[in-house]
């Protein structure tokens, strides 16, 4: 392990695979606030969050499970969960003022048409001005059938 002197043992956080502090700093430069997404096996999570050197500041916090309460009632860990979690947080970010962000996936992996991208496709479709590549989102037929457009009717009612 650390025999060598030429070895140099890895931060803490990015030990237990917590930050990669190299593509946090690069995220950070952009001024803008991080539209961070994860997904779990039975949850999606969309938060909004600005840098503030005395920690992290959240500006607006989604997860799929407030999609039970707009009247979605199928698994809430799939691509359609992600479109409509992104989407609600779109939705509340430029109700508060939010109209662009960066994403931020971690350490994930990226790999195009994931639920990663399926929740930035939501902020994208909400209003949100998010870089990014066309074909990393998710296929609109993939995400998008008349349960997904009866919520996102309800979305858009209860928001105006």
């Amino acid at each position: 392990m650390a025999h060598k002197s030429s070895y140099r043992v890895k931060e803490r956080r990015r030990r237990e695979g917590r930050t990669d502090k190299a593509k946090r700093l690069a995220l950070l430069k952009s001024g803008k606030p991080r539209l961070v997404a994860r997904a779990l096996s039975k949850t999606i999570i969309a938060q909004i969050i600005k840098y503030n050197p005395k920690g992290d500041e959240t500006l607006v916090n989604t997860t799929s499970l407030e999609l039970k309460k707009i009247g979605y009632n199928e698994s809430t860990g799939n691509s359609k969960a992600a479109y409509l979690t992104g989407y609600l947080c779109g939705k509340k970010a430029i109700s508060k003022g939010i109209k662009e962000a960066v994403l931020d996936i971690g350490l994930r992996t990226p790999v195009h048409g994931s639920n990663i991208f399926a929740v930035l496709k939501g902020a994208i479709d909400a209003g949100m001005l998010i870089p990014h590549s066309e074909e990393a989102l998710p296929k609109e037929e993939r995400i998008i059938d008349e349960k997904v457009k009866k919520v996102l009717e309800e979305i858009n009612r209860k928001k105006e």
